[in-house]
């Protein structure tokens, strides 16, 4: 069994992703900032180490590290999974404040989690970081979106750069989920008309966190390659379901 430290764990895909692992046997330990949430899953995953922690600040994510270890010994796995998005604005209409949250949880957050992790992992000589995808990373681009799909593309840039200075025995990579039904998907539409618009399309192409997220976790203990990119909504799948549509009902935002 692996321990598997993953931020942004108290909520959506991460929260998934430690239900997954722990139901299979892994040692988890997870971090958010809501201090209220992280005592209302510390009460849910007794079995994990839940902690509050701001992926901005590296000495926090530290002393999350050195929380773990000390419970359950060498970290095998840690997945930078805490992300935020935006409101769909025109960049200059987006306020300076949202902009620079979005890029530092997403970008920095992910640059402190790697340099926490990687350096651990270096001492004990072993282990693998995944950093996690979102729209943006392949490069596609959605109105509205800029500040965000540009923290996504940097960290795909991020990743894929570390690859190729990791130490001995460790390794780094990308885990994308595709579209996911939480908070993020539909965050930020301001007209009704244009939400139910993009609902079409997700009812085609997204799934529930409970779908994806066991998927996701056996993967990220499995597939620790060097460089490795594990992707659930691959081109393939995106055909399938576009083809498939017209003989198929799906609804995923039903009560």
């Amino acid at each position: 069994m692996s321990t598997v430290v993953i931020t942004g764990g108290t909520r959506g895909i991460g929260l998934g992703m430690a239900q997954a692992l722990l139901a299979a046997g892994h040692r988890v330990a997870v971090c958010g900032t809501d201090t209220d949430r992280v005592a209302e899953i510390d009460s849910r995953l007794s079995d994990a180490v839940v902690k509050t922690a701001d992926v901005t600040d590296r000495d926090q994510l530290r002393a999350f590290w050195d929380t773990a270890t000390a419970r359950f010994g060498p970290i095998d796995i840690w997945i930078n999974n805490a992300g935020i998005s935006h409101d769909r604005k025109p960049l200059w209409e987006l306020p300076a404040g949202d902009a620079r949250r979005v890029l530092e949880t997403n970008l920095l957050g992910a640059v402190n989690g790697s340099a926490v992790a990687l350096a651990g992992m270096a001492a004990q000589r072993h282990g693998h970081v995944w950093n996690m995808e979102g729209l943006g990373s392949d490069g596609r681009t959605v109105t509205g979106l800029a500040t965000y799909g540009a923290s996504k593309r940097a960290v795909t840039y991020l990743t894929k750069a570390l690859a190729k200075e990791v130490p001995e025995g460790v390794s780094v990579g990308l885990l994308s989920p595709g579209m996911v039904v939480t908070d993020l998907l539909t965050h930020g539409y301001d007209d009704p008309a244009q939400l139910a618009k993009a609902r079409k399309l997700f009812n085609i192409l997204a799934d529930h966190v409970d779908t994806v997220a066991p998927w996701l976790a056996e993967r990220a203990v499995t597939r620790t390659r060097n460089g490795a990119h594990v992707r659930w909504l691959t081109t393939g799948k995106v055909i399938s379901r576009f083809a498939t549509a017209p003989l198929r009902t799906r609804d995923l935002f039903a009560a």
